[in-house]
């Protein structure tokens, strides 16, 4: 199933790229049909429902993407997946459409832990540090964790930065103990 994901994200993403769309909403109008079909079951089993002839569900896409204010081309994308049988993959697909859209546009996301709440000064060096480590824009989710003792931890894909006092300690155990 991975490769079916991947084949629509990489398709939505091309449309979205090639007619220099707007992937914040994009992407915030994919999340909201999400929503909206997760919500309500009814809708759901009409959707995915194959004895229910395609004008109908699209007559009920229709009105979706009225009431949603819903820009064509993802419309078009839920009306895809609707006909093709694939709107139960629409959670799988948007995370790839997401990671698809943050690579062409050369943004990373990054967790960043840290012992204690970071200022703003300090979230933005530390954006600014990662983006050179990886050559792309970074937004950042903060968490806080107190047992890190000092300094914080990254994660950028599946790359840990660890620059925090308790995994400086648990390194030089490490050697101490070899």
């Amino acid at each position: 199933m991975a490769s079916v994901v991947g084949v629509y994200a990489r398709a939505f993403a091309d449309v979205v790229m090639s007619g220099k769309l707007d992937a914040a909403r994009m992407l915030q109008q994919l999340h909201a049909t999400e929503a909206l079909l997760g919500e309500s079951d009814a809708l759901r089993r009409v959707m995915e429902n194959p004895s229910i002839p395609g004008d109908r569900k699209r007559a009920v896409l229709d009105a979706i993407a009225q009431r949603l204010v819903m820009a064509r081309q993802v419309r078009n994308l839920i009306a895809i997946l609707t006909d093709c049988r694939r709107l139960p993959l629409l959670s799988d697909i948007l995370k790839q459409i997401e990671q698809e859209l943050n690579d062409r546009m050369g943004i990373t996301d990054a967790e960043v832990i840290s012992a204690r709440e970071l200022s703003e000064d300090e979230k933005k060096q530390l954006e600014g540090e990662v983006a050179k480590l990886t050559g792309k824009q970074v937004r950042a989710r903060y968490q806080r964790d107190s047992s890190l003792l000092g300094g914080a931890v990254v994660k950028v894909g599946s790359t840990i930065y660890d620059g925090s006092v308790k995994g400086q300690l648990e390194k030089i155990r490490e050697q101490l103990v070899s």
